[in-house]
């Protein structure tokens, strides 16, 4: 099952999670938070890794619905975008809400899942 909205660019790492961040907030997302795998991994496990950057993204107007709609789906807040290096390129992907709220029997979030997921992968896009 595919769950990420993804794109490879051939741009330089860091101008990547520059961008990506910028088109969010053109789509009304603001980063939370910003894990940087590649220093945790060193920092916590002496382990060399590549660069891989996760953002936690939210929509505020969005998250609110939500959570009106559903109280529990703060379990699946905020949305994830990833952005790390491979194979000489940088790849970018976004979750997709539609198919991580599927399973949350709760139709409200349906459409509510949908419209965030065509602007995440709007912001996907303009990268």
């Amino acid at each position: 099952m595919q769950y990420g909205y993804a794109k490879t660019v051939n741009l330089p790492f860091a101008e990547v999670i520059e961008k990506v961040t910028e088109s969010l907030a053109r789509e009304g997302f603001g980063v939370l938070t910003t894990i940087d795998v590649k220093a945790t991994m060193k920092k916590k496990l002496d382990v060399e890794y590549e660069n891989y950057t996760i953002l936690g993204a939210c929509n505020p107007p969005f998250a609110h619905q939500a959570l009106q709609a559903e109280k529990e789906i703060g379990l699946l807040l905020p949305c994830n975008v990833i952005v790390y290096e491979a194979d000489g390129a940088v790849h970018l992907s976004a979750i997709l809400p539609v198919v991580a709220m599927s399973m949350v029997e709760n139709e409200e979030l349906k459409d509510i899942a949908s419209q965030v997921e065509e602007k995440l992968k709007s912001a996907i896009d303009a990268v």
